[in-house]
């Protein structure tokens, strides 16, 4: 994730932002469902850092997003929503992964992320970019 970061600039102004989320989360989905239903360790953790790099710039783009949408109060709102869920997303995750199993609970991040690349290209016509 560190180096999706460091590299987030020139990646937006190469893809745009639009082009950035949704790759983004195709990535992290991808690399997330690799991660969660890989059969060995070293398959599993390259999948884990696929889906770092994917997952990187999602939220900065959102927030920015959010901001353009619905102003200062929408980047109020993805702000808090978005550290709500690295609050309450691991616990979630363990909880899933008790009551189903590990496999299925990070399946779901997988969903989530790709949730967030068809949010990402359902309103690439209310922003720029």
């Amino acid at each position: 994730m560190t180096a999706g970061r460091l590299t987030g600039t020139t990646l937006l102004e190469r893809l745009g932002r639009t082009r950035t989320v949704v790759t983004g989360g195709s990535v992290a989905a991808a690399g997330m469902l690799l991660g969660s239903l890989a059969p060995e360790l070293w398959a599993a953790l390259v999948g884990y850092a696929v889906a770092g790099l994917g997952l990187a710039n999602l939220f900065p783009v959102a927030v920015e997003r959010a901001g353009a949408l619905a102003g200062p109060s929408g980047v109020a709102v993805a702000s808090t929503l978005g550290y709500g869920g690295m609050l309450l997303g691991p616990p979630a995750i363990g909880f899933m992964a008790d009551w189903f199993s590990l496999s299925a609970a990070l399946t779901s991040v997988a969903v989530l992320a790709a949730v967030a690349a068809a949010i990402g290209f359902a309103t690439r016509r209310a922003t720029a970019g």
